[in-house]
């Protein structure tokens, strides 16, 4: 009997996954691909729920591997819902709940792709499901973990694709063949705390570090490539703490977020960043900290065998021509990268992370399809 994705992304949205929790959702996952004949084990790691799951013998045979997680953000002001967010209510083909985009259902299209496929055409290699429960948080536990059990028990991926919503609209629109990376900086200046009408007897801190954020903030990094965009830095935040208007204050923190494409390396960026820093206290006599916290190094998947692969599949079943790109945050993919060749592809992303996150029912019986389509066409 074939697996009814849509069914399956109702029932892992019913579990309240929200990162670290497992909510039930692993766990469902690790019997449905266990009584379907798939050798599951699970790599929990930190306190985070992680599953591998094979179908079929390594050997010499090609290996498809598909990634995805099941854990979710936090719903918000319960109020802002106007569906339970996870009931997974359907009202007019459209299911609500946290996850219901991102990513229960792109989950839920590829273990009942998977399972029919394995059943009704036992392929000649290996099916793999890597599925985590730390995706949305910083994946130290997650898709990492996954990959590190791999290495040491012999498990390997040919090919990989990654089940995020990858479509800003249209169902079919775009694949993901790389992402950007991503580095935080946060800044701490300080000075000597006063009165403001004696400003002599302070040291403001305010000043060189608003000197600093302009620098950063103006300089162009790049003007990206023929597949990325110019990278971008976004100063998130600047605050002294300070209700007081006649109060000079001793300190004040400010953070700036890059997101850079592959013209840079995370080292040569943090290299630039403490190089201004170091500038501007110098010249202003201003003590600056910083500290550094990178998500990702960015990474490209050359167009070719597997975006073609894919690509063909989401034609044939959406009749759209989807493009190549490499836009958006960051995702496990990043992890993935340093196994195999990967590329993304999913639903459309539009209501992710937001109150009321949604899912067309159609689309998630048609990313089954374009799913097993893939697996036909990989294995043929």
């Amino acid at each position: 009997m074939s697996v009814d994705p849509a069914a399956l992304t109702a029932d892992l949205i019913r579990c309240p996954s929200v990162t670290p929790e497992e909510g039930g959702a692993i766990a469902l996952l690790d019997r449905l691909l266990s009584e379907a004949g798939f050798t599951c084990t699970r790599t929990d790691r930190g306190g985070i729920a992680n599953l591998h799951a094979r179908w079929g013998g390594l050997g010499n045979g090609r290996v498809f591997g598909f990634n995805g997680h099941t854990d979710v953000v936090p719903t918000g002001p319960r109020e802002d819902w106007t569906h339970d967010p996870f009931g997974a209510e359907i009202v007019d083909g459209v299911m609500y709940g946290r996850g219901a985009c991102d990513m229960k259902s792109g989950v839920a299209a590829f273990a009942a792709a998977a399972i029919d496929f394995v059943r009704d055409t036992p392929p000649d290699g290996a099916v793999v499901l890597t599925i985590t429960g730390d995706e949305e948080a910083d994946g130290v536990h997650g898709t990492a973990a996954i990959l590190d059990w791999m290495a040491a028990n012999g498990e390997r991926m040919d090919v990989c694709l990654v089940g995020e919503p990858t479509c800003p609209d249209t169902m079919g629109e775009m694949i993901k063949i790389g992402r950007r990376g991503s580095v935080t900086a946060y800044f701490t200046a300080t000075g000597v705390q006063g009165h403001s009408a004696y400003p002599h007897r302070a040291k403001n801190p305010l000043p060189a570090m608003m000197r600093l954020m302009d620098r950063l903030a103006s300089r162009e990094l790049d003007r990206g490539n023929d597949h990325f965009d110019p990278s971008t830095l976004a100063i998130t935040t600047v605050d002294t703490g300070n209700p007081a208007s006649n109060v000079i204050p001793g300190a004040c923190r400010a953070t700036v977020n890059i997101r850079f494409n592959d013209t840079h390396s995370a080292e040569s960026l943090i290299g630039w960043l403490r190089e201004e820093t170091e500038a501007v206290a110098k010249d202003t006599g201003i003590r600056i900290g910083i500290e550094t916290k990178i998500t990702g190094e960015s990474f490209l998947t050359p167009p070719g065998a597997l975006s073609d692969l894919v690509g063909r599949a989401v034609e044939a079943e959406t009749g759209v021509t989807p493009v190549l790109s490499t836009t958006g945050g960051t995702s496990d993919a990043r992890f993935v990268k340093d196994l195999c060749p990967v590329v993304e592809f999913g639903l459309v992303g539009r209501t992710m992370h937001k109150a009321d996150e949604c899912v067309e029912v159609a689309h998630i019986h048609q990313l089954k399809t374009i799913y097993g389509r893939i697996l036909k066409d990989y294995f043929a």
